[in-house]
């Protein structure tokens, strides 16, 4: 079964501009696949209708997840809440509640659980207390389960976002842009993270990137917009900068931050120097140098 299953969507906004044209995609139950593209291209208005945040424009189009209609011909489904409890959104900007416990904004993913009288006086079972310890070790900040939120640096308030997907007991992770405010080494655990979501406990994972180096290490799947439309659906390695070139023009280089930098990676020691564009930065030059050395 697909965990998502989009048919014709298309979006026009009120200014006239269409921000995704006859969009379909279908994402197996499992797969972890990167969602790319230049800004504008409608990652996130794709994935705020995957979601069900979002209604698509009055034509016929389909949006399914795990065999469930969230979105037909324009309308958000009447059960939209009861199927969103399988979808985690993991926002840019970490959607926490600063003045909060980590401990408390991880359980606000059972609140679809947990009787009203519960939500109101903010008394969560004790198997979610333990789901929520559980969860944040996973993401390895435990140690930071009774500070505030707002105290968190901004991959540790990431982590804790992933952690309160567990404690929802998603089915699926959708993550617009996670790492685009994050260090390096932020980025890297974060997307770790969502690797082992995807692989240790078989969520399906849809994340939005800014980085194709980043799509082509961790995801094998890579769905490229452009304009609203779907330009390329296949295997991430292949995604060459030449290819992203002819996808994407002169904007192809919003993309193409380190990827050079990867491509002469793999490249023979004797290919290297030649594949260096000119204009290269200090950075890749002295990456480069230091590759053919060492072979």
């Amino acid at each position: 079964m697909d965990a998502i299953h989009i048919e014709r969507l298309s979006k026009t906004f009120s200014n006239g501009r269409k921000a995704l044209d006859s969009i379909d995609l279908k994402v197996g139950e499992g797969e972890m696949i990167a969602l790319i593209g230049a800004s504008g291209s409608g990652k996130s208005t794709l994935l705020r209708h995957i979601a069900g945040f979002t209604a698509s424009d009055p034509a016929p189009s389909h949006i399914t997840l795990l065999g469930r209609p969230i979105q037909h011909n324009g309308k958000v489904a009447g059960e939209v809440r009861r199927i969103r409890r399988d979808v985690a959104f993991v926002f840019q900007q970490f959607n926490l509640v600063g003045c909060l416990t980590v401990r408390t904004n991880v359980l606000i993913g059972a609140l679809s659980r947990v009787p009203l009288w519960r939500r109101l006086v903010g008394r969560f079972p004790r198997v979610e207390h333990d789901l929520a310890v559980a969860s944040l070790s996973a993401m390895g900040i435990g140690d930071h389960i009774n500070e505030r939120a707002s105290t968190l640096s901004g991959g540790q308030q990431q982590r804790a976002a992933l952690a309160r997907a567990l404690v929802q007991r998603a089915r699926i992770v959708l993550a617009d842009e996670p790492i685009a405010s994050l260090d390096p080494e932020s980025s890297r655990r974060v997307m770790e993270l969502l690797q082992s979501l995807n692989k240790d406990h078989g969520l399906t994972v849809v994340v939005s990137l800014h980085q194709i180096e980043v799509a082509m290490k961790y995801c094998a799947r890579t769905v490229a917009l452009r304009d609203g439309r779907v330009v390329y659906d296949g295997p991430s390695a292949s995604l060459t900068p030449a290819l992203l070139r002819d996808l994407y023009g002169a904007a192809a280089e919003e993309l193409l931050t380190d990827t050079e930098i990867a491509q002469r990676d793999a490249a023979k020691p004797a290919d290297r120097a030649a594949a260096r564009p000119e204009g290269a930065s200090a950075r890749s030059a002295a990456f480069a140098s230091a590759s053919a050395a060492s072979s």
